[in-house]
């Protein structure tokens, strides 16, 4: 039975790095000291958009074109193009067009946008394996996660200015014969989804004159949010014994970087070596949809995951849904 793998996985950043000199500086003028906040997100620079031409599309074609390159392939081998994103430049056209068109996509191709926030880029990789796997006349997908959220962040507020980052990552999916995913599950609950919303005044009073720019900014309402390790334990074990496997198999896990403290607890919680779980939001920050494949390709950088590895790969969306993959490298 054909399978599906991660054939390549690249990475695209703006050049600018910002250290928490800056925001501690920031909030500092405000009187507010968020050095105890940031050590315990686990920041330490992040890399931030300061070019007007910069933003989440222009960044998806960067990505796009370095992995294609990377692969040796063209945008003629690939049948389908994915582009998750929530701060996207245009919902009209789609931004998986414009990357299309970028890479010189051929015809026979099929184009889409999804958005589940920051789980997106690993649902959309999920839910495109899934339907490689029902269609035998598509061979290679393209899908890439890429967020400019730095600009919709409220300057006042000390849990997204200097928390989120702006950055891309892309994967380019191929049939195979062996190895590759083998399962996945996601959970989802709706109930608090008002404590976080952008634009926060909502689409439709966008144009309202009386409206300021913060009203249109993305609004953030603190919340306990550790709760959700749990989750993701539950859906690990549920994935591992459905499949027969044992959790010495996974040789490593790529969480969503939102918090320093996701990686800690699921270490704690999974009873596996804190070495497993490949961190890196103290270099790029949090840079939402892309983040567990920011971390995935480190690992693949540093060699930390080597082909035939399984990896796990978990995140969470905004109150809240959650994915929760293995897959052999």
């Amino acid at each position: 039975m054909e399978n599906v793998r991660i054939l390549k996985v690249e990475i695209y950043h703006p050049d600018n790095e910002v250290f928490n000199s800056f925001y501690l500086k920031h909030f500092k003028s405000q009187g507010k000291d968020i050095e105890g906040l940031l050590r315990a997100f686990g920041r330490d620079k992040r890399y931030i958009i300061d070019d007007d031409n910069e933003n989440t599309v222009t960044m998806g074609i960067k990505v796009a074109n370095k992995v294609l390159k990377s692969a040796g392939l063209e945008g003629k081998d690939i049948d389908m193009v994915m582009f998750s994103s929530q701060f996207p430049e245009y919902t009209f056209p789609s931004q998986s067009l414009i990357v299309h068109n970028a890479i010189n996509g051929k015809e026979d191709c099929m184009c889409m946008d999804t958005n589940t926030n920051c789980a997106g880029m690993l649902v959309t990789v999920e839910q495109t394996i899934r339907a490689m796997m029902g269609n035998p006349h598509v061979k290679r997908a393209l899908v890439i996660g890429s967020d400019y959220t730095s600009i919709h962040c409220r300057d006042d507020d000390e849990l997204t200015y200097p928390n989120f980052a702006d950055g891309a990552a892309a994967i380019i999916l191929e049939k195979t014969e062996e190895g590759g995913f083998i399962d996945s599950m996601c959970k989802s609950n709706g109930a608090t989804w008002e404590s976080v919303k952008y634009p926060a005044c909502g689409m439709s009073k966008v144009y309202k004159e009386e409206l300021s720019v913060r009203d249109r900014r993305l609004q953030w309402t603190p919340f306990e949010g550790l709760f959700i390790i749990d989750k993701a334990v539950t859906s690990i074990h549920a994935l591992l014994n459905r499949n027969s496997l044992k959790i010495e198999e996974i040789n490593s896990y790529c969480f969503s970087q939102y918090s320093k403290a996701f990686s800690n607890l699921g270490s704690e919680k999974l009873g596996v070596d804190i070495n497993k779980f490949i961190y890196i939001g103290d270099e790029y920050g949090y840079t939402g949809t892309s983040s567990p494949f920011i971390s995935f390709y480190e690992g693949v950088k540093t060699g930390r995951i080597k082909r035939g590895d399984i990896v796990c790969l978990w995140t969470v969306a905004i109150n809240w849904t959650i994915c929760t993959m293995l897959i052999r490298y």
